[in-house]
């Protein structure tokens, strides 16, 4: 097992209070899993994924444990998570575009970066090389300036970087945003070749675009308001999901071929809560069509049948 997150709680520190965004989360990974992380905006994906390499200023580890092969991280330390950063997990950050330094060749950013981290730049140039083509770019990128890319250009360039250092878990936060939809294509398959060639171990993709998760990803885990909903095979997720927020993710999104000006799009009523003062029980009961009195307590997130876990009541099996 390459990840296994167990009761991970991560909040937010504000003047009114503590923002309960990742509140509880048992999952895991396997080795060779890309596994995507989906959910609205505002439902703690990225709260996720950045506390598993690094917390900010902002953010407050409350409790649960992380370990990534066999290994606790010391996620609550910020300088005893220096020797995993970049080594045994990595990221490739939203707004991964801007994520390089303007006023430095990409050549000279990279060999400062890997000397930073006690390699000589030689050590790594035939490596680097050898990555870039498999990106699909040319050796003279290294000699550029960021602004002289593209947009996609910019994204593969930080994936490249991002995995040179052979990361077991590479966790991409939004890495198909500001992108069109062919460079989007051609960036997801980066991504899972990255896997395929060695580079990494097992991958989290964070995303609100669940077409994209459905062509890259083995299996997909959906949030909501801070809490895990669902997690399965990809195909299980999108083509029957057992949770009631599931579905109505899925059925919200559009279907080739279909005309709306006869089918009109539905989204989901309502809006999520508030995770300052978040309501007891299923945080999604006030949205749902299924609600009822069991409700008011908080459903476990429990396998349910094999590799697919859920956390709601009326979902047959252990919760039911």
């Amino acid at each position: 097992m390459s990840l296994q997150v167990n009761d991970l709680k991560v909040y937010y520190r504000t003047l009114a209070g503590d923002v309960k965004a990742l509140d509880g989360a048992t999952f895991s990974i396997a080795d060779g899993e890309i596994m995507g992380l989906a959910g609205e905006s505002g439902c703690g994906k990225s709260t996720l994924g950045n506390s598993l390499i690094r917390l900010d200023g902002r953010m407050k580890y409350v409790g649960g444990s992380v370990t990534l092969d066999g290994a606790e991280m010391p996620i609550w330390d910020k300088q005893a998570m220096v020797p995993f950063r970049f080594r045994e997990v990595s990221v490739v950050p939203q707004y991964a575009m801007s994520a390089m330094n303007p006023t430095r060749k990409i050549g000279v950013m990279i060999g400062e970066l890997v000397e930073s981290r006690g390699l000589p730049y030689k050590q790594i140039k035939v490596e680097l090389g050898r990555r870039i083509d498999v990106v699909g770019l040319t050796q003279d990128v290294l000699k550029r300036y960021p602004i002289e890319l593209s947009g996609g250009m910019k994204q593969r360039m930080v994936m490249v970087i991002s995995t040179l250092l052979n990361p077991s878990l590479l966790i991409a936060d939004e890495i198909t945003s500001a992108l069109d939809v062919s460079t989007q294509r051609a960036v997801a398959e980066t991504l899972v070749s990255f896997r395929d060639h060695g580079f990494v171990k097992s991958m989290m993709v964070i995303t609100h675009d669940i077409s994209i998760l459905y062509q890259i990803s083995d299996s997909i885990l959906i949030m909501y308001a801070g809490k895990l909903a669902e997690k399965a095979a990809t195909s299980r997720i999108i083509q029957s999901p057992m949770h009631p927020y599931t579905q109505m993710l899925v059925a919200s999104l559009p279907e080739v071929g279909v005309r709306y000006v006869d089918k009109k799009l539905t989204g989901i009523p309502g809006s999520p809560p508030s995770l300052l003062t978040p309501p007891t029980g299923c945080r999604f009961r006030a949205r749902c069509p299924l609600a009822y009195a069991k409700c008011a307590e908080e459903p476990p997130f429990v396998e349910v049948e094999p590799d697919h876990s859920v956390a709601c009541w009326k979902v047959p099996g252990p919760n039911a």
